[in-house]
């Protein structure tokens, strides 16, 4: 059992620790303080129903998983080149510092919601991490349930972890010169990872 959920934990960590487009936006949003705690537990829920999906229902996932990768793509792209545009043009229009930004262009909590869910969902890498790869290698191991519970552990862990530390790394970025870096880096990350979906799709 032990050995189970520790395979778990430590192949879900692996495998989300990345900065990807999720990854990127919540730490973005995290730090400018857009409900932090939100974010946090849509992406855990999100996480732990689709491995747990995963694990139980590797076979049938496998046979429309594919027929799903064309959309979710396309989608996807969609969504993060608009998330590029706003960064883009925060990091073009910004003439002030982190802590302005605190008190403007954020969205309520249903909206953070909402969005932290499409862009956690309209993500095809999300499906082939958590349910197709956590999936399969949860469904052959020796305690199923452990495994689920290691992988769920380790995203409760790091999405906690990256909303929290967000505010320390926030302080850092106070002045405009800085914050309107980020936002530019943010918004090149999310275009290379758009790209990306395209060329490997």
């Amino acid at each position: 059992m032990l050995w189970s959920l520790l395979t778990g934990f430590v192949v879900t960590i692996g495998l989300i620790v990345a900065i990807g487009a999720q990854n990127a936006w919540v730490l973005s949003q995290s730090m400018r303080g857009g409900h932090r705690g939100v974010i946090a537990m849509v992406c855990i829920l999100c996480d732990a129903g689709l491995i747990i999906l995963g694990v139980y229902g590797i076979h049938w996932v496998q046979a429309i998983v594919p027929d799903l990768v064309p959309v979710l793509t396309w989608l996807g792209v969609a969504l993060l080149l608009w998330l590029a545009s706003q960064s883009a043009w925060r990091a073009w229009q910004g003439t002030s510092g982190l802590q302005a930004d605190l008190a403007t262009g954020l969205g309520g909590r249903w909206k953070t919601a909402g969005t932290a869910l499409a862009i956690t969902l309209l993500n095809p890498h999300v499906y082939l991490d958590t349910v197709v790869l956590i999936g399969s290698i949860g469904a052959q191991q020796a305690a199923p349930p452990w495994f689920v519970l290691g992988a769920c552990l380790a995203s409760f862990t790091w999405f906690t972890a990256l909303t929290g530390f967000a505010p320390k790394l926030a302080s850092y970025l106070r002045s405009p010169a800085r914050w309107r870096a980020f936002d530019a880096g943010m918004s090149a990350l999310l275009v290379v990872v758009a790209v990306s979906l395209v060329w490997h799709g």
